[in-house]
């Protein structure tokens, strides 16, 4: 590794925005959609996820297929394929339907910070 090397990158500490932090339950920091390891109080340090493949909560109304953009509707605090007022998460890595009960979706998060509905 070079001198300047500090870490691979898949989970890095952030501060928790105000409301805090939810395990499990996505959530933006700046642009950058990020997945809480645990649950945080605000203002306190988290990991989270900002790459990898990830089972995350979806619209049950909104079918998926294999490699659709994906976004983070973080006002609701799920994934979509809804580009508009969103920000761009990542690609879905599995077909889902459009059932009621199929609010989970399978997504490989990006990593990167994306402008709203890019």
């Amino acid at each position: 590794m070079g001198k300047s090397f500090i870490q691979e990158g898949e989970v890095l500490t952030f501060t928790a925005p105000t409301g805090g932090v939810t395990a499990g339950v996505p959530v933006l920091i700046g642009t950058l959609p990020v997945i809480p390891v645990a649950t945080v109080a605000q203002t306190l340090p988290f990991e989270g996820y900002t790459c990898g493949v990830h089972s995350v909560p979806k619209l049950g109304s909104q079918a998926w297929t294999e490699g659709a953009l994906v976004y983070l509707d973080n006002t609701n605090h799920h994934f979509t394929t809804v580009s508009t007022g969103n920000t761009r998460a990542g690609i879905a890595v599995a077909a889902v339907g459009s059932g009621a009960g199929e609010t989970t979706g399978i997504v490989r998060l990006n990593g990167c910070a994306a402008p709203t509905g890019a």
